[in-house]
């Protein structure tokens, strides 16, 4: 019986793994930059960054779907999506993000006293040191070498692993292409020179992208005006995702 390479891929990348025997990432790998070989900080080669501003985010969903379009991600599926978080007065934080907030957020009502509520978006980290690029058995997720992390689609094989190991919740199995997808930063518009298409839409300029070694950079102001955080720092997985005013009750 004749088997398509994606499926003997799939199959044998499970069972080997399963099985406990290495496979060498770089035998189907695109030949692009490993985390650790990614230019260090302070040289002339571009090492991009983005930062997120709490304070400024209206939850208005424009992000989303300009995302959406540039991509062309499936329904029920999101690159980059914002939750809503209401905090009431006993400390109790009710998070949602209806159709991934694409078309804002209609009221809702809580229990208690809401003290404090605000919005949070969310895409990739594009870490430094991505678990994803470490568990894809057939190097399929790599790292680009301005440190974009992104899928090859034609070596994907849909095993699901980089989904798993993402602790952001940033990866999804595209049910059309059948294979792993995600933000890329809008990396297609980034080479030419454009900026991501969340940052060229928002009106309330939350978002900001730019190059981390360019001291005119913007987001290098904002480094050192703002104090700036990133989402779950112990895991160590380094994002170059950051973010202004990122409350203590986000996940």
């Amino acid at each position: 019986m004749d088997i398509d390479r994606r499926q003997f891929l799939k199959q044998a990348g499970c069972t080997l793994l399963g099985g406990g025997v290495f496979i060498s990432i770089g035998q189907f790998s695109p030949g692009i930059a490993k985390a650790s070989q990614l230019p260090p900080l302070g040289t002339s080669t571009p090492v991009y960054g983005f930062v997120v501003n709490t304070f400024k985010c209206i939850g208005c969903g424009k992000c989303v779907e300009a995302c959406k379009i540039e991509n062309h991600v499936p329904v029920s599926c999101f690159r980059t999506w914002v939750e809503r978080y209401l905090v009431t007065a006993d400390g109790a934080v009710h998070v949602d993000s209806p159709d991934g907030g694409c078309n804002g957020f209609p009221p809702r009502d809580v229990p208690g006293i809401i003290k404090k509520a605000y919005f949070v978006p969310k895409l990739c980290n594009h870490c430094a040191r991505p678990n994803c690029v470490q568990v894809c058995p057939v190097g399929a997720t790599y790292v680009s070498p301005e440190g974009v992390v992104l899928v090859d689609e034609q070596h994907c094989v849909g095993c699901s692993y980089c989904v798993q190991a993402c602790p952001y919740g940033a990866r999804f199995i595209n049910p059309v292409k059948k294979t792993a997808d995600k933000c890329t930063w809008c990396y297609h518009r980034v080479k030419r020179g454009l900026t991501p298409a969340c940052v060229l839409v928002c009106p309330a300029k939350a978002r900001l992208f730019g190059n981390l070694n360019d001291p005119d950079s913007p987001l290098i102001k904002i480094f050192t005006k703002e104090r700036v955080n990133v989402l779950k720092p112990d895991l160590g997985n380094e994002p170059r995702t950051s973010y202004v005013g990122l409350a203590e009750e986000v996940r």
